[in-house]
């Protein structure tokens, strides 16, 4: 998959089809719109997921909303979807202001676009008064077919990355995990700790997500960890460790069942998969240790039956 970012001077050569939206979470209602370009693939058309460098409400609105997915951990979900392109175009003053027909014959001469796949609820363009039936009335002039896709729906609800970000912010993992259709994730690299888990001979690795990335609510959960391709079960800790004296970032700690060793630099992904406890402070190191006991007894419990697929 190519990953394009950073530049507006785009040409890709071969005909492609394209579908346009913010994709943050590659969600169930998502996967029927890869699903869709994934057919035209066979029909000779490259698959293209155009986003934008930004969300558009987090300039339009002054908002500054987490998001499920950071940048590259969009890139590692969508590198495995069998799309041949990923487009991150920045959001930039001339496109904020473009009518909706400017906008999509840019696209088409960009791309070389033959078809597009819409939600029923796509918008675009400046004020948002673009949608589907705009494609496709422009369609048969730019070039284009239009293919629109209706929404997947949970318990009469659309699912969207609204819904998903509802839960995950409730500590709703399982449901949350439901509608995106794969364990919600964390991915960076292993940073340097206090060392305080090795010396209680509970090791842990820590992660410091960015800013932007949305974290359930502060406590312990049940998770899976892929290091060096590998998936082991483990726990995490959200927060910022109360019962550690000073003041501490928030981040992602886990400690991982059967693995051992120095994984300093390295990226690891962990898995989100259930909620155990509220993050609290401990009386004592000793308190503290003896409730990790417990949660690991009762991760490796919850591990035995989870039979899920990772990714």
């Amino acid at each position: 998959m190519d990953y394009i970012r950073e530049t507006t001077d785009i040409r890709i050569t071969e005909p492609t089809v394209v579908s346009l939206g913010k994709f943050d979470g590659l969600h169930e209602g998502h996967k029927l719109l890869v699903e869709t370009m994934l057919k035209k693939k066979k029909e000779g058309l490259a698959p293209v997921m155009f986003t934008f460098d930004i969300p558009p409400k987090a300039i339009l609105n002054g908002q500054n909303p987490k998001v499920l997915t950071t940048n590259a951990e969009k890139e590692y979900i969508f590198a495995r979807t069998g799309i041949d392109y990923l487009i991150e175009y920045p959001f930039t003053d001339q496109v904020r202001s473009m009518e909706p027909e400017a906008f999509v014959r840019m696209l088409t001469k960009q791309l070389h676009v033959k078809c597009i796949v819409a939600g029923t609820d796509f918008r675009f363009g400046h004020n948002r008064t673009g949608n589907y039936q705009t494609l496709r009335a422009l369609g048969p002039s730019c070039g284009f077919e239009t293919v629109v896709v209706e929404k997947k729906q949970y318990e009469n609800r659309d699912i969207s990355s609204t819904f998903i970000r509802e839960e995950i912010q409730e500590a709703h993992i399982e449901r949350a995990n439901l509608l995106l259709g794969y364990e919600f994730f964390v991915l960076g690299k292993v940073l340097h700790g206090r060392r305080l888990g090795r010396k209680l001979g509970i090791p842990t690795v820590n992660l410091i997500p960015p800013e932007e990335k949305l974290l359930p609510p502060f406590g312990v959960y049940v998770s899976r960890v892929l290091l060096d391709g590998r998936l082991y079960g483990g726990i995490t800790n959200v927060g910022r460790k109360p019962t550690i004296e000073g003041e501490n970032p928030i981040g992602v700690e886990t400690h991982i069942f059967d693995c051992d060793g120095d994984f300093y630099g390295k990226e690891i992904l962990v898995q989100f998969l259930t909620y155990l406890r509220p993050e609290r402070k401990f009386d004592s190191i000793e308190d503290l240790k003896a409730e990790m006991t417990r949660n690991i007894a009762q991760g490796r419990t919850y591990l035995e039956t989870y039979g899920r697929r990772g990714l």
